[in-house]
């Protein structure tokens, strides 16, 4: 009977595109190999991760690390239990030193301070994967991590934005999420990408006020849009394309929807929308569409209210 209503529980939420079941899909760039699904609750928190990866400046192979130890350690969830004392996203621990119980539970620390570990590793791009997630977590079962790889570097292709227009989902409204709307996409902005996330002298975030940083996020008239210019990458190194910055940027959007409650992504002349039959990247019309929407130089994010 147990197994009978976790059955249930998974079909449910399979169906209605709940936090627990598949409800997004990220693919090879060439369209071979076979594709990653995931949940919307695992999107938003593969998607902090590489925002938080590559606001440090971190390679790609370092995002990929991090999102193959997320899916091994808790399945890229964000769970309040583990191994004596192992919370969060990559099951750290308090009592060795890697922060309070709150800082672990903060997906955005909990990815810096993983990062933090990582780039001390000499060689840890050139290192198995394997590997270079064993020196930073300590596992007890480290070749665990290995099967990860093929779908964390899927997932770091796309959240990177090394890889155009590979990740989709259903965008079904989380019901659970009150947030919504402009204010909310911004303040996510802000907590995954920092307070550079912003430009706008004068604009808030909730009730935190933000001092003029770059690039800046605006709202449009209508109420429901925001706009996000697309400079050049402005990490360490490597540097990136304005083109992958923003990929990167569009497909967060993208994998944030169900919580925040976002329609419509346009980008570099394709446009993503909620809810669509299969939920692909669609050319758009160019004989009817903005010069903006076509060009790379920002993304647009339509929102339900």
């Amino acid at each position: 009977m147990v197994l009978l209503g976790i059955a249930g529980y998974v079909v449910v939420q399979y169906v209605t595109g709940g936090s627990g079941g598949p409800g997004c899909k990220v693919v090879a760039a060439d369209g071979k190999g076979t594709p990653y699904e995931f949940s919307p609750e695992q999107a938003v928190n593969a998607a902090t991760i590489a925002a938080v990866g590559t606001d440090r400046g971190v390679p790609e192979r370092a995002v990929t690390i991090a999102l193959a130890t997320a899916l091994q350690e808790s399945g890229l969830r964000n769970i309040e239990h583990g191994d004596r004392d192992s919370l969060g996203l990559f099951q750290q621990r308090p009592s060795q030193g890697w922060g309070t119980e709150e800082q672990i539970m903060d997906p955005a620390y909990a990815a810096s301070v993983f990062y933090e570990h990582l780039v001390k590793v000499p060689d840890y791009t050139e290192l198995p994967l394997t590997v270079a997630a064993q020196r930073v977590q300590r596992s007890g079962y480290p070749e665990a991590y290995a099967k990860h790889e093929p779908d964390a570097t899927l997932l770091s292709a796309a959240l990177t934005g090394q890889a155009a227009a590979t990740l989709t989902c259903q965008g079904r409204p989380d019901t659970a999420v009150t947030a919504t709307g402009p204010d909310a996409v911004r303040a996510a902005l802000v907590r995954d990408f920092g307070r550079d996330a912003l430009q706008e002298a004068g604009d808030e975030v909730g009730a935190t006020h933000t001092p003029a940083p770059t690039p800046s996020a605006r709202t449009g008239s209508d109420g429901r849009t925001v706009t996000v210019p697309v400079p050049a990458a402005t990490g360490t190194e490597p540097r990136r394309s304005t083109s992958e910055r923003g990929w990167q940027l569009a497909h967060w959007a993208v994998a944030n929807a169900s919580a925040l409650h976002i329609e419509r992504v346009s980008y570099a002349g394709r446009q993503w929308t909620a809810g669509s039959a299969d939920s692909h990247w669609q050319q758009t019309d160019t004989a009817g569409t903005a010069g903006a929407e076509r060009s790379t130089g920002s993304v647009r994010i339509l929102t339900a209210q």
